[in-house]
């Protein structure tokens, strides 16, 4: 059996047209009311999966009838299982400007994932293993033939620091010489790598701190916090051209919210799943700004592939760490990589670098795209 997916109604309109059978196509996220007209007269829908979107009752009874498998959305829930595609961060902050954050759909999910009822009902586990496996399935057709560079790093980060302005400027350099900034979507350094990349106008970026550092942090306000970051958006980008920045959130840490500077946000339920996408769709390489025990978590991940890759890979993805004292002093994992590496083929691939230039110097060469002038790095060296 030979089955196509069909996620947009010109695709369906086309196939419809063309005289084409329906047999065995899955229908995702399709308002099939727009086509209503013309799937009444067919009667052979062996083999037709509908997973969400919109029906009349006619429809779906007709629909049923000649052998189509009907899985409706569920207009209790505050989100969409089968939705098709990434978010963008708009549709997770519909309302924020008239009614405030709590009204939106980013914090009615997160409330709804908090429902101790629902977390021991076997549906509302299903629900969320829908949607997840729905935005892995949109984000693998996002990615495809993109190189992404992870940026990692603290939560914690306020607005205007000397922190989060070097963020922004990583994620800013690293747009710019063609790659898919990733970062785990919310606040802080994540924020800041997100606004760089997105900000196509390095002029317009230091105004851009400027203002967001009137409200520095989402404590304790998420709606006045959201509501610049949207404003600043506004100025300085028109959300044209290829995608520069790339969010991947979780409602498991629902009381940090996911930041307005994504292309695209692949918001999941599940952190352990998001985490392990996170890390593997991260293919020109990760770089590790200062953080604590969740940045940490992230390292150790991205060293366990690398201690187990295979030694005939021709190249491994690049671990660049940022900030001397903070990884050899403050939080000493440079040693344990270095141990771990030693022999291996991980050892060439994990850097320890002073400052964001050199991490875009690194990423650069290992990447194959132009090299940012920076300090020079201090690679598997011997501390």
């Amino acid at each position: 059996m030979s089955t196509t997916e069909v996620e947009t109604l010109a695709k369906l309109r086309r196939l419809l047209s063309e005289g084409s059978s329906v047999r065995d196509l899955r229908l995702q996220d399709l308002d099939l009311t727009q086509v209503e007209t013309e799937l009444l007269q067919i009667d052979d829908f062996t083999g037709v999966v509908v997973l969400g979107g919109r029906t009349t009752d006619r429809l779906h009874r007709h629909l049923r009838l000649h052998g189509a498998l009907v899985f409706p959305a569920d207009p209790g829930v505050p989100f969409d299982a089968w939705r098709s595609r990434l978010y963008r961060p708009r549709e997770l902050y519909a309302g924020l400007r008239d009614h405030g954050y709590d009204t939106t759909p980013d914090a009615r999910s997160y409330e709804w994932s908090l429902d101790p009822e629902g977390q021991q009902d076997v549906y509302s586990s299903l629900l969320r293993a829908i949607h997840d496996d729905s935005i892995g399935d949109a984000l693998h057709e996002f990615v495809d033939g993109r190189t992404l560079v992870g940026v990692m790093g603290g939560h914690a980060v306020d607005r205007g620091s000397a922190d989060y302005e070097a963020a922004a400027q990583l994620g800013h350099e690293l747009a710019s010489a063609g790659l898919l900034v990733t970062t785990g979507g919310g606040p802080g350094a994540m924020e800041a790598a997100n606004l760089g990349a997105l900000c196509t106008d390095p002029a317009l970026l230091t105004p851009a701190i400027t203002d967001l550092a009137t409200v520095p942090s989402f404590r304790p306000d998420i709606t006045a916090w959201a509501r610049v970051a949207f404003d600043v958006r506004d100025r300085i980008t028109a959300d044209t051209g290829a995608p520069r920045s790339l969010g991947v959130p979780t409602w498991f840490y629902g009381h940090e919210p996911p930041n307005a500077f994504g292309n695209r946000m692949a918001k999941y339920f599940s952190n352990a799943l998001r985490e392990d996408i996170l890390l593997r769709i991260c293919n020109g390489g990760i770089v590790v700004l200062p953080g604590a025990a969740g940045t940490v978590q992230e390292i150790f991940q991205v060293a366990t592939a690398l201690y187990y890759a295979d030694g005939d890979r021709p190249r491994l993805p690049p671990l660049v760490l940022v900030g001397e004292q903070h990884w050899r002093d403050e939080v000493p994992v440079w040693q344990v990589l270095q141990a771990l590496g030693a022999g291996r083929p991980m050892a060439d691939a994990i850097h320890l670098v002073p400052d964001v230039d050199a991490a875009c110097s690194t990423i650069g060469h290992l990447a194959g795209t132009q090299e940012t002038p920076g300090a020079p790095t201090e690679g598997n060296t011997a501390p």
